[in-house]
């Protein structure tokens, strides 16, 4: 590629994991296991939530939203990556294809952690205003708060992908991840970054710091409320509640922030292609399970669905 007119012709390759091809097959199968498992959880728990009237609050409405999530964000980059890994010649991607893939990347990325933001306050307003929940949490401020999330992730998106797209790309093709993540796409690029990785450090900001920092002060005061609970039994339940979220947050904001928050000049595309395999693969497979070995109301629901279905 010689010159920015030409970048329309641009193909991509992604970097394979070994060039063994039975270590490949191993690794498709992993990641094909992986995807499947996390597609059937999250659409589980979406099914659950929807059938059962029970589970018709502010709280399920964003868990059913996040899983939601989960399921597009996974089948951006798990249907592609399979196709990559099981070829035996190097799997082209278009310059558009790449464009579109990372767009949708960041503006499902970015959703679901503003969305882990939202649910912290609906934890907050239920624990430490329980008598003004429902008028706080009303079924309009929810919907609200859930398309806020997409809007916002979709601009965000938007504007960085455009940005990084306006950009000439050199002769190396090859991206260091299995997928076309921003910092491997920028390091191809022939031609000074510096406003580009500014925006992405903005957008990291936005996406991570800030909700990171507004989900902390939400659990300052949940915790302290939680203190003041006389009864064991209510402080157990009160931190049942919480512990599922909690633990989802750290390994979605976690990762996040090892690749994204760091200085570019020391990204390593080694780190990157195993902190991404966990939040690409891992993590979308673990939620499900955090979610439903954790809350017993989801566990009770899933029960009697199963039993429904078994009698029917």
């Amino acid at each position: 590629m010689e010159g920015a007119n030409q970048t329309g012709m641009v193909r991509f390759h992604f970097r394979p994991f070994s060039k063994l091809p039975e270590v490949q097959m191993l690794i498709f199968v992993a990641f094909l296991i992986m995807y499947l498992v996390s597609i059937s959880g999250n659409v589980s728990i979406s099914l659950i939530i929807w059938i059962n009237r029970s589970l018709h609050t502010p709280m399920y409405f964003f868990l059913a939203n996040l899983a939601a999530l989960e399921i597009c964000y996974s089948s951006t980059i798990a249907p592609l990556t399979l196709a990559s890994v099981l070829s035996t010649e190097r799997a082209l991607i278009s310059l558009p294809g790449c464009g579109t893939q990372m767009f949708f990347f960041i503006f499902l990325g970015s959703a679901d952690c503003i969305l882990l933001a939202v649910m912290a306050y609906d934890r907050f307003v239920a624990i430490c205003h329980p008598l003004r929940y429902t008028l706080m949490m009303s079924w309009r401020l929810c919907v609200q708060l859930a398309l806020g999330s997409l809007v916002l992730g979709f601009i965000l998106a938007m504007q960085l992908t455009v940005l990084i797209f306006q950009l000439p790309f050199c002769s190396s093709k090859e991206i260091s991840l299995f997928y076309c993540d921003v910092l491997p796409v920028m390091r191809l690029a022939c031609a000074d970054t510096w406003v580009h990785e500014a925006t992405l450090f903005v957008v990291s900001i936005t996406v991570l710091t800030i909700p990171f920092l507004l989900i902390t002060l939400s659990y300052v005061f949940i915790v302290a409320a939680i203190l003041k609970i006389r009864s064991a039994e209510g402080r157990h339940k009160a931190f049942s509640t919480c512990s599922s979220h909690l633990t989802v947050v750290l390994l979605q904001y976690g990762c996040g922030s090892l690749i994204y928050l760091c200085p570019s000049s020391s990204y390593s595309p080694e780190r990157g292609q195993v902190v991404s395999v966990v939040y690409t693969f891992i993590t979308p497979v673990l939620n499900p399970l955090i979610y439903s070995m954790r809350n017993r109301e989801l566990k009770d629901a899933l029960k009697r669905t199963m039993i429904r279905l078994l009698l029917s």
